[in-house]
């Protein structure tokens, strides 16, 4: 079973955002189709792909509705597969690290100096503890052949 393609829309050139979500979602199915992928996940996303065809507008629904298709299929990727686009992992463990280890770095600072100034202190700390980890994820993912050849931009 092969992935089925997304409709061509030429009323989308005028809209550069749109067309740019577009092409970048084009050319990730492009990517996954080059891949084995069980049965179950092509079915999943071609109902994707078939939601997307049909939506006839070509204004903000379309586009929030390709990002919103797009990360469903990447999601699906990530969570049976462990396929990732470049930079997945660098991207999301720099929240991640800000969060949970930036904040209580700079609450201990705070405290241990008697100054909850220092709190946001803690922050760049966290997140380059996120970049380093999230990198070394996308780095084992590249030397693993888990990793497509695009970077996703919002």
């Amino acid at each position: 079973m092969k992935l089925n393609t997304l409709n061509v829309r030429t009323d989308i050139d005028s809209n550069s955002k749109l067309a740019r979500s577009f092409n970048q979602l084009e050319n990730l199915l492009k990517l996954v189709s080059e891949k084995e992928l069980p049965e179950g996940i092509i079915n999943t996303i071609n109902t994707n792909i078939n939601e997307l065809n049909a939506i006839t507008d070509t204004g903000k629904v379309l586009r929030r509705q390709i990002r919103k298709k797009q990360t469903n299929i990447i999601k699906l990727l990530e969570n049976e597969l462990k396929i990732v686009p470049k930079n997945y992992y660098r991207n999301t463990w720099l929240a991640i690290g800000m969060g949970a280890f930036g904040v209580p770095i700079g609450v201990a600072f705070g405290i241990s100096l008697k100054n909850m100034g220092l709190l946001g202190a803690g922050l760049p700390i966290g997140l380059a503890i996120g970049l380093g980890i999230g990198a070394g994820m996308d780095k084992k993912a590249f030397n693993e052949g888990r990793q497509l050849d695009i970077e996703i931009k919002y």
